[in-house]
């Protein structure tokens, strides 16, 4: 303070003391202030240590299909550090797998589909046009996500979803551009060529049952008129053949044991479970970081560059929503303050519908008695040995494609043959020695929507599929009925069939087969689509084709949401490609690319088959 003494000391006496009076009360005030000025910077720089301290490079959302898939692949960079957040728990006990049995043995899938530990469990609005029946739809909620409870079916979609992708906006994501990362992806116990992969993360077989049953499937579609094509997800799509599994060594291969256990020794790699990330953290428009609870206690965690949405078609846009990114209209109503108004999060929902076609079998080769008690433990108990035996299939090892009619380019009905009954999603054992087909269109015309029902990150949201709201859709599902049944009549079934359960014998006109299939039609489990990635300019899109939310910075999100149409087939192999090729855009580098494969097409569209 002596400069400011100085300055005092050439004034009168009275003008001195009366000065000395100001600068003792100016002085106490600003000593108060300066105090008060490095308490808060010390603060502050406590805080900034604080959050550097509890930071990341990234922070993904989701340990599902495509959450592991990033996990693995942003943390090859050992400059950047990865945070991965699972609502759900691990997908092991003590770090076996044997002791959760449930999930690792293939056989046993129906276990997860209705336990409620590793399922979100989440339910449609009762549907108008299937008489008013809330659909069941089981989302993983664990490490692996849908790919720890799916049914490890590997199929790619047909190229032409692919194209039709780059012209609806998503620029990047055609055939050519897509086709590598399948191939990255996969380890094809048939070993590489130009469509399959030989050195990737995914081990994906074929069944090794060879049951009589399936063996009289695909004799009986080619009986029926149909091609065998020896790789549905090769250069032919179209025809009846054997299913590719994503399953090795007799046990389940998810995405957590592809990508997530191997990279979990990084140190550049972090992983929670049971933490349910609540909302998305901003300064102003720009992502910053997440709050999530755990144990009950609610946390905030930051990222250096972004945060990346992998909950999947429901939780991604749930998630979104919450923290204020959708239709503004309907966040105000709900006392949501809005980020950015974006009107597609949780529009263009669509999802496969599908029935079974379920006959009697007249021989006792079904597993039907595979279920009972006593053979459940023998399977059990050689599969806890050796990974062997029944145990160590899903036995969905047969299927097909085909078009619906005449006109149709790429098929558009999709086959799964099993050797079984099923009954209520597995709910419910077996009644009978039976088979039956899962058929269902692929690209039906109903689109639908989710919404959120409260501003309380633990509600479901609200789930309107819209199902057979067009006439076309009705019509498709009719052709399915008609066509399997074409098939089972067959002579190749001939020493197998008995009656038909389902349909049954009685259903045999238009208006008799629509109230069948508005009475037992029911998801595949194939939600998508509810963050459409397309051009900036499209009001509906919620990413643009880097898979960057639009109107906001730092913020991504990738799983089977963004897709912007649903694709021919099931969806765990597209989602693990949709990763696969977002860690490269996040990382920076060129898109792979593959021109000029040859694929299919038929020799005339005059004919449906």
């Amino acid at each position: 303070m002596s400069y400011l003494m100085k300055g005092f000391k050439w004034h009168n006496p009275v003008t001195c003391k009366t000065a000395r009076s100001l600068f003792k009360a100016h002085t106490l005030t600003n000593g108060l202030s300066i105090n008060e000025q490095r308490f808060r910077i010390s603060q502050a720089s406590s805080q900034l240590s604080s959050e550097k301290a509890n930071s990341y490079t990234y922070i993904i959302v989701g340990a599902g299909s495509a959450g592991c898939v990033l996990a693995n692949r942003l943390t090859e960079d050992p400059h950047s550090s990865v945070l991965l957040l699972e609502a759900g728990p691990k997908d092991t006990l003590l770090g076996s797998k044997r002791l959760l049995w449930k999930i690792h043995m293939p056989a046993a899938l129906t276990y997860n589909l209705c336990d409620e530990k590793y399922n979100w469990y989440y339910h449609t609005r009762p549907q108008r046009h299937l008489e008013r029946r809330a659909l069941y739809w089981p989302r993983g909620r664990l490490w692996g996500g849908s790919s720890s409870l799916n049914a490890m079916v590997y199929i790619r979609g047909h190229a032409q979803d692919y194209n039709r992708w780059s012209r609806q906006g998503a620029r990047g994501w055609d055939f050519e551009h897509c086709l590598p990362y399948f191939k990255k992806a996969q380890t094809h116990e048939l070993g590489p060529d130009r469509y399959r992969g030989g050195n990737g993360p995914l081990h994906v077989s074929r069944g090794k049952t060879n049951h009589p049953l399936h063996r009289a499937f695909l004799e009986a579609a080619q009986q029926a008129g149909y091609p065998f094509t020896d790789d549905m997800n090769g250069y032919q799509q179209e025809g009846f053949g054997w299913m590719d599994m994503t399953i090795h060594q007799g046990q389940r291969w998810s995405t957590a044991s592809a990508y997530l256990r191997p990279a979990i020794s990084r140190p550049n790699f972090s992983v929670a479970e049971k933490t349910l990330v609540t909302k998305i953290l901003f300064q102003g428009t720009k992502c910053i970081g997440v709050e999530y609870v755990k144990n009950g206690q609610k946390k905030k965690v930051f990222a250096n560059k972004e945060v990346i949405l992998s909950g999947g078609a429901i939780n991604s846009p749930q998630l979104l929503m919450l923290s204020g990114i959708g239709n503004a209209d309907d966040l105000k109503k709900l006392g949501i303050p809005v980020v950015c108004h974006l009107p597609g999060v949780g529009q263009n929902l669509q999802d496969h519908l599908e029935v079974y076609v379920q006959q009697k079998c007249t021989k006792p080769i079904t597993l039907y008695s595979a279920q009972k008690p006593l053979n459940m433990v023998r399977i059990g108990l050689e599969w806890l040995w050796k990974f062997t035996g029944e145990g160590a299939t899903a036995h969905l090892e047969s299927g097909g494609f085909i078009r619906s009619g005449p006109g149709v380019a790429h098929p558009d009905i999709q086959f799964h043959f099993l050797p079984s009954q099923v009954i209520d999603h597995g709910r419910v054992p077996s009644a009978v020695e039976a088979y039956q087909v899962h058929v269902g269109p692929m690209r039906s015309t109903s689109v639908g929507w989710l919404k959120l029902k409260s501003s309380d990150p633990n509600d479901h949201p609200i789930i309107e599929p819209n199902y057979l709201s067009t006439e076309r859709d009705l019509w498709e599902f009719r052709q399915c009925v008609k066509l399997t049944r074409e098939i089972f009549a067959q002579k190749a079934f001939e020493k197998f069939r008995g009656p038909e359960i389902q349909p049954g014998s009685h259903v045999q006109s238009d208006k008799e087969i629509d109230a069948f299939i508005r009475q037992k039609a029911d998801s595949a489990y194939h939600p998508s689509c509810t963050c459409k990635m397309g051009q900036p300019s499209d009001s509906t899109a919620v990413v643009d084709p880097q898979t960057k939310v639009i109107g906001v910075e730092n913020l991504r999100v990738v799983d089977a949401s963004i897709m912007p149409s649903i694709v021919t087939g099931n969806l765990n192999a597209p989602t693990i490609m949709i990763a696969e090729k977002a860690a490269d855009i996040i990382k920076g580098l060129p898109s792979l690319q593959e021109k000029n494969v040859p694929v299919y097409k038929p020799k005339t569209l005059e004919t449906q088959r």
